[in-house]
């Protein structure tokens, strides 16, 4: 299995960060593959995946970059570059960092990606200009439209997941963040379940970035700087999964059932306002009224304040009410 040992300073100095670049790639990885995880993803290509497949049908050396790139279990390192700097990077930022690539770097992580020698057709200096390119595109027409969305989502998912880093430690936050992902204790943390040698990021910069679709990957900038992408948890990514029984929203009414299913596992006030699209003011009477009734109870988690149900919530929320019997 891959593993990283981790000193207590560099996971002490660890952050959360949401990269526009990373989101954009991950949705190219997405569009690549052509596969929907859930059902809104499925309404979202199909609504790009046309535009997309012309773009590469008009650019084949682009399109056989695309798939070079994404190699055989590893992707080419100049492609998916770790944020660097401090709060969220503006896009540009981060894509002039693509297009700076040095060609004979490009090159090089193609044949890493490969395993093997650089196709004929890509012994260009162009590639990290044609790389940016697309990757500038997946952004305008198909992220940055519903980037304040997006955006709550992974702000939703970064507060839930200091909430359990509060509750249980690093661990508790780690555990589920991605596919064979765990803390293993001694310092060390499972990376994948790939037979990738240990690698030691003692005194580097540690970061994790969320994103929306259900991609993951680790990058590194020249040993610094670390990043470990993973996708938002299932609830966010997957809005309608939980969906309101017909007769709970009769009861409560639709928008208060929605937020009571909800808080199945406790979300801050952010949390439900990324999760439903209603108001900030909305979310909150709402939960005044679930409280006052003895559904939900709250606790603080660090700066955020988690609310979740109470037995009677989770009863109410489980109980199956046929209206044929009231």
């Amino acid at each position: 299995m891959g593993w990283w040992l981790i000193n207590a300073d560099t996971l002490a100095e660890s952050r959360f960060v949401i990269s526009p670049l990373a989101e954009a790639t991950a949705c190219l990885f997405t569009l690549e593959r052509a596969s929907a995880a859930h059902p809104g993803e499925r309404e979202w290509l199909d609504a790009h995946l046309p535009a997309f497949r012309s773009r590469l049908a008009g650019d084949p050396i682009t399109a056989l970059l695309l798939r070079a790139a994404r190699g055989r279990n590893w992707t080419a390192d100049f492609l998916t570059l770790a944020p660097t700097g401090e709060g969220e990077p503006a896009f540009e930022e981060e894509l002039a960092r693509v297009r700076a690539t040095p060609p004979e770097t490009a090159h090089a992580d193609i044949e890493v990606a490969l395993r093997g020698p650089l196709p004929e057709p890509l012994r260009r200096p162009d590639l990290p200009e044609r790389a940016a390119g697309l990757l500038e595109w997946v952004w305008t027409r198909t992220v940055l439209p519903d980037w304040p969305r997006r955006r709550r989502i992974m702000e939703a998912d970064v507060v839930a997941r200091v909430g359990h880093m509060s509750q249980g430690g690093w661990a508790a936050a780690l555990n589920d963040m991605r596919k064979g992902m765990r803390w293993l204790g001694g310092n060390r943390l499972q990376i994948n379940t790939y037979d990738y040698p240990p690698r030691q990021i003692g005194g580097a910069r540690l970061v994790f970035v969320p994103v929306t679709p259900r991609q993951a990957w680790t990058a590194w900038t020249a040993g610094r700087h670390y990043a470990l992408v993973y996708p938002c948890s299932g609830t966010l990514a997957e809005p309608d999964r939980a969906p309101v029984p017909e007769a709970l929203g009769r009861l409560l009414g639709p928008a208060r059932a929605r937020v009571l299913v909800l808080l199945a596992a406790p979300k801050s006030t952010t949390h439900l306002v990324a999760l439903t699209g209603q108001g900030l003011g909305s979310v909150g009477r709402h939960l005044k009224v679930l409280l006052d009734s003895g559904l939900v109870r709250r606790r603080r988690a660090g700066r955020s304040v988690l609310y979740y149900r109470t037995p009677l919530g989770d009863a109410l929320a489980a109980s199956d009410l046929d209206s044929r019997s009231v």
